[in-house]
């Protein structure tokens, strides 16, 4: 049976990061941060394809950033690769299985987008292992390096869910999804309008209060008057902070999930997210305080704040739900498809 993909504007997953969402990978540092964009790019695409065996499945072309050249990524391979370095092996079963669909769902998007896709730099792949741009990938020798005397236990429990799922991608409206996800949220994800500036009807505000009790929910960051004063204006031509530092920033705005929509700095306006950039911060959800010469801010969750929380599949996962309820929940409306 032939599935068409629809044609309509879609929101592209070739978006720059600030970086991708910060999870905590199973190296156990911060990795990388699914999907986060400085300006999502718009594109539109018509695309065929058929059901097919397992073994039929063509490849993934991923250009390795470091050498330059173009790896070719079995599937399976790759999805393993891609959920040992966004997600801890030390999370639930369940959850690990929501991030493979989640990351083969990337991928598949990818790799049908890229058959119009004029980017150079890709050199014919169908996207990059450049964390700062793309889901992180990990080889087989990154993995060893990552679980080090835990590898075979760790990868094995990480195949063991890729291999349940392998065959399923999330769709929405006969397409693959925008399939963002991130660490941990405020407490409620937020909506793609907000971060990306753009609607999109299945990425949009969901409780995920668990987040609360994960590791390092809330952090601050602290910046001296000047250290602010030079960053804010190196990032704005013709921005001047004067008078009182306390004067200075001002959150004028701030959506339900806690994102900070509008900050205004001298007469110049910032988004959150241009906020978090600018400082490194671990979320725009965020407050700011001044004293005794310094900036505080305070951060909540990590990373874009949109699609799946890492940390609240997992607690939904301790819960007893499984991974078809966790990415409905994450992704309302969207359908899991069977690509085999």
């Amino acid at each position: 049976m032939k599935r068409r993909i629809l044609t309509h504007l879609v929101l592209s997953l070739l978006l720059t990061a600030l970086p991708m969402i910060p999870a905590l990978a199973a190296r156990g540092t911060e990795g990388t941060d699914a999907m986060e964009a400085e300006m999502p790019e718009f594109v539109e695409f018509t695309m065929e394809s058929e059901p097919s065996e397992p073994d039929d499945q063509p490849p993934f072309l991923v250009l390795d950033a470091a050498g330059g050249e173009v790896m070719e990524v079995p599937v399976r391979d790759y999805v393993i690769g891609a959920v040992c370095a966004e997600m801890p092996a030390s999370f639930e079963p369940e959850a690990l299985k929501a991030q493979a669909v989640a990351a083969h769902t990337y991928a598949h998007r990818l790799m049908l987008l890229a058959e119009g896709n004029t980017d150079e730099s890709l050199k014919g792949a169908h996207f990059s292992n450049d964390s700062s741009r793309y889901q992180t990938y990990y080889t087989d020798a990154q993995i060893r390096e990552a679980f080090g005397m835990h590898y075979d236990a760790y990868y094995g429990k990480i195949a063991s869910a890729v291999d349940a799922v392998l065959g399923e991608i999330l769709t929405y409206e006969e397409e693959p999804i925008i399939a963002a996800f991130h660490a941990m949220s405020g407490g409620m994800t937020e909506s793609a309008e907000h971060v990306w500036g753009r609607e999109v009807d299945y990425l949009v505000p969901v409780d995920s209060s668990p987040d609360t009790q994960a590791p390092l929910f809330e952090q601050t960051a602290v910046f001296s008057a000047q250290e602010v004063q030079e960053k804010l204006e190196s990032a704005r031509d013709g921005l001047f902070l004067s008078g009182e530092p306390e004067d200075w920033l001002q959150i004028a705005e701030v959506s339900d999930s806690g994102t900070v929509l509008r900050l205004d700095a001298g007469s110049s306006i910032f988004t959150g997210s241009e906020i978090r950039s600018i400082f490194s911060l671990r979320s725009a959800v965020f407050s700011v305080a001044y004293e005794d010469g310094a900036f505080t801010f305070t951060t909540k969750g990590y990373g874009h704040n949109v699609g799946m929380s890492q940390y609240g599949a997992n607690a939904m996962a301790l819960d007893g739900k499984n991974y078809r309820e966790i990415l409905q929940y994450y992704y309302p409306d969207t359908e899991l498809t069977e690509l085999w």
